[in-house]
């Protein structure tokens, strides 16, 4: 299963600046990058702005709509109608799949202010220690990933040792 992982940064840009390293750790097979998107609320805007990467390899319909669904949840994006209600629903219980539940949703909607940037990344498979060395000169905190409780601790610790 993939690794849903939310990285906060205290910018507008980190996220985008970040995910240019992912890139090249996807292509130096340091990491599977399956899917991400970008959060963006720059100063004095009211709402953020999400951006799906689209440029990768096998990226279809469905992970559109998961990043759709996502953002919506969290950051209200309107739906309308009864069959929105109901799609919403059934998708809903897709995203338990991957570890995304209402706990999830309400830390990512609280963390994520005007002022800062969030990079949501799908991976698998990755070299851990290489991904931790490069990714280490960004600052950024993990606000949410849906990796047990141990596993989550332990990539915590990983990345805040000095």
């Amino acid at each position: 299963m993939a690794t849903v992982t939310v990285l906060k940064f205290d910018t507008s840009d980190g996220a985008a600046q970040a995910l240019r390293q992912v890139h090249s750790l996807h292509k130096e097979h340091l990491l599977k990058l399956h899917d991400a998107a970008i959060v963006t609320w720059p100063q004095g805007k009211k709402s953020p702005r999400t951006k799906q990467v689209v440029d990768l390899v096998g990226i279809g319909a469905v992970s559109g709509m998961f990043w759709g669904l996502l953002f919506g949840l969290i950051f209200f994006t309107p739906l309308f109608g009864l069959a929105a209600g109901a799609a919403l629903g059934a998708l809903g219980g897709a995203l338990k799949d991957y570890g995304i539940n209402d706990e999830f949703i309400a830390r990512v909607r609280s963390e994520v202010t005007e002022g800062t940037s969030a990079l949501f990344l799908m991976t698998s498979d990755a070299v851990t220690d290489r991904v931790v060395e490069a990714m280490k000169q960004f600052k950024f905190e993990i606000i949410a990933t849906n990796l047990s409780n141990e596993q989550e601790q332990k990539l915590r610790e990983a990345f805040a040792q000095e």
